[in-house]
């Protein structure tokens, strides 16, 4: 239901997938954000998802084209990956977003796409009303909590030994600043839990719970 578009990017350009509700209006707006696997099938059903529950979303595509299936080529990609230009790249799709809703909008990613929904939250002050985590982890993405303005919902694994040292690390710094977090941990999950292109780890309960407290979530806060 969803379509390529292009839109602004401090100075450039940047591609994505824009999904729009059938309702009249705009809804609200919410940037999906991609694992590191890049904007696949699989994101781009989850900005369906979230236009066929009332929202529009964009998906920004961050590899700028590339997407793969190889756990060793995106960790390869996830490393390649400059926060500069992703940084730019996601205050554009915020830019291009809020445009289209003329509300401050939703973030959500995943892996690596969760550090990255935190981290644009940081920077985005009151563009970003809502900020959601799932497993969240990218070893040089660093976060300025201190200018995070949007209430936090981070959804987190049972056995996922890399995203929850990052909880960790992330809740301790949301709590000692007074910041709104709400955050859940799934019993007997692993990484990736809300993949269902990944049946070795996709867990249909978990995922279905997780969604539904984001609907709630930015549905409530935006």
């Amino acid at each position: 239901m969803g379509q390529k578009v292009s839109f602004a990017a401090d100075g450039g350009t940047t591609d994505g997938y824009l999904a729009q509700p059938d309702k009249a209006g705009p809804g609200k707006g919410v940037i999906v954000i991609q694992e590191y696997w890049g904007l696949n099938d699989h994101i781009q059903d989850v900005t369906d998802r979230f236009a066929r529950a009332g929202f529009t979303a964009l998906a920004p595509d961050l590899y700028h084209g590339t997407v793969t299936r190889s756990p060793d080529e995106a960790g390869k990609l996830l490393m390649a990956l400059s926060i500069g230009q992703a940084e730019k790249d996601l205050r554009g799709a915020v830019a291009h977003l809020r445009g289209l809703t003329g509300k401050p909008v939703g973030v959500v990613g995943f892996c690596m796409g969760g550090a990255l929904s935190l981290f644009a939250a940081c920077k985005s002050g009151d563009d970003i009303g809502a900020c959601v985590i799932y497993y969240g982890g990218h070893p040089k993405v660093e976060f300025d909590f201190d200018r995070l303005a949007a209430p936090v919902l981070g959804h987190w694994a049972e056995h996922d030994d890399f995203a929850n040292a990052n909880a960790a690390k992330i809740e301790a710094a949301l709590r000692q600043r007074g910041k709104s977090y709400e955050g859940h941990r799934y019993p007997g999950t692993r990484h990736a839990f809300f993949n269902d292109r990944r049946p070795e780890v996709y867990d249909k309960q978990a995922a279905q719970q997780s969604w539904d407290r984001t609907v709630a979530f930015f549905n409530a806060h935006l």
